[in-house]
């Protein structure tokens, strides 16, 4: 899709949620993970989506897939270079090079048996971006990542404490 179209898009969207603010919260499309054996597991969504994860040897696993903080980290750089490729368009920036690169701190601990006072989660998460657009101020540019970073999806959820709710049928 062009700038131009994005521009377009975003804009008729802008003005819709504007008028009709009730309308732009909504139920998330559900993830469905199915375990497939050791400890691969298929993530699903009604639209045929999936991922697939799976964990490194050394803890068990076939190491036959990504893990799911692989995933973690990879949603955030995606949903970051989206926005920022969203944003640009908006404000009619054209980008020459744009990428996010996200990695992270973790204690492996606090996922076993080992010390519940350990967080299972990321210690640190940290987002590299490299961007660039000819004849675009730096300052511009920055205020473009600075805008995004506090704008992404994925980074203010992994962010901002937000409820999570765990229900258990057992069968």
């Amino acid at each position: 899709m062009s700038d131009q179209a994005i521009r377009d898009a975003v804009n008729g969207v802008v003005e819709y949620f504007r008028a009709c603010p009730e309308k732009a919260v909504s139920e998330d499309s559900t993830a469905v993970a199915r375990l497939e054996g050791g400890l691969r597991c298929r993530a699903v969504d009604g639209n045929g989506n999936e991922m697939v994860t799976d964990m490194p040897a050394g803890i068990g696993g076939g190491a036959s897939a990504p893990t799911p903080g692989w995933f973690l980290r990879a949603a955030l750089a995606n949903c970051d270079a989206t926005l920022i490729a969203l944003r640009a368009a908006v404000l009619g920036i054209e980008l020459s090079t744009l990428e996010v690169a996200v990695t992270s701190t973790s204690d492996n601990r606090g996922m076993l048996p080992i010390d519940d006072a350990i967080a299972a989660g990321p210690q640190s998460v940290r987002v590299q971006v490299r961007i660039g657009s000819p004849g675009i101020d730096r300052a511009v540019l920055g205020e473009l990542v600075d805008w995004c970073s506090r704008h992404s999806p994925v980074g203010d959820a992994i962010a901002r404490a937000i409820p999570l709710e765990v229900r258990v049928d057992i069968v």
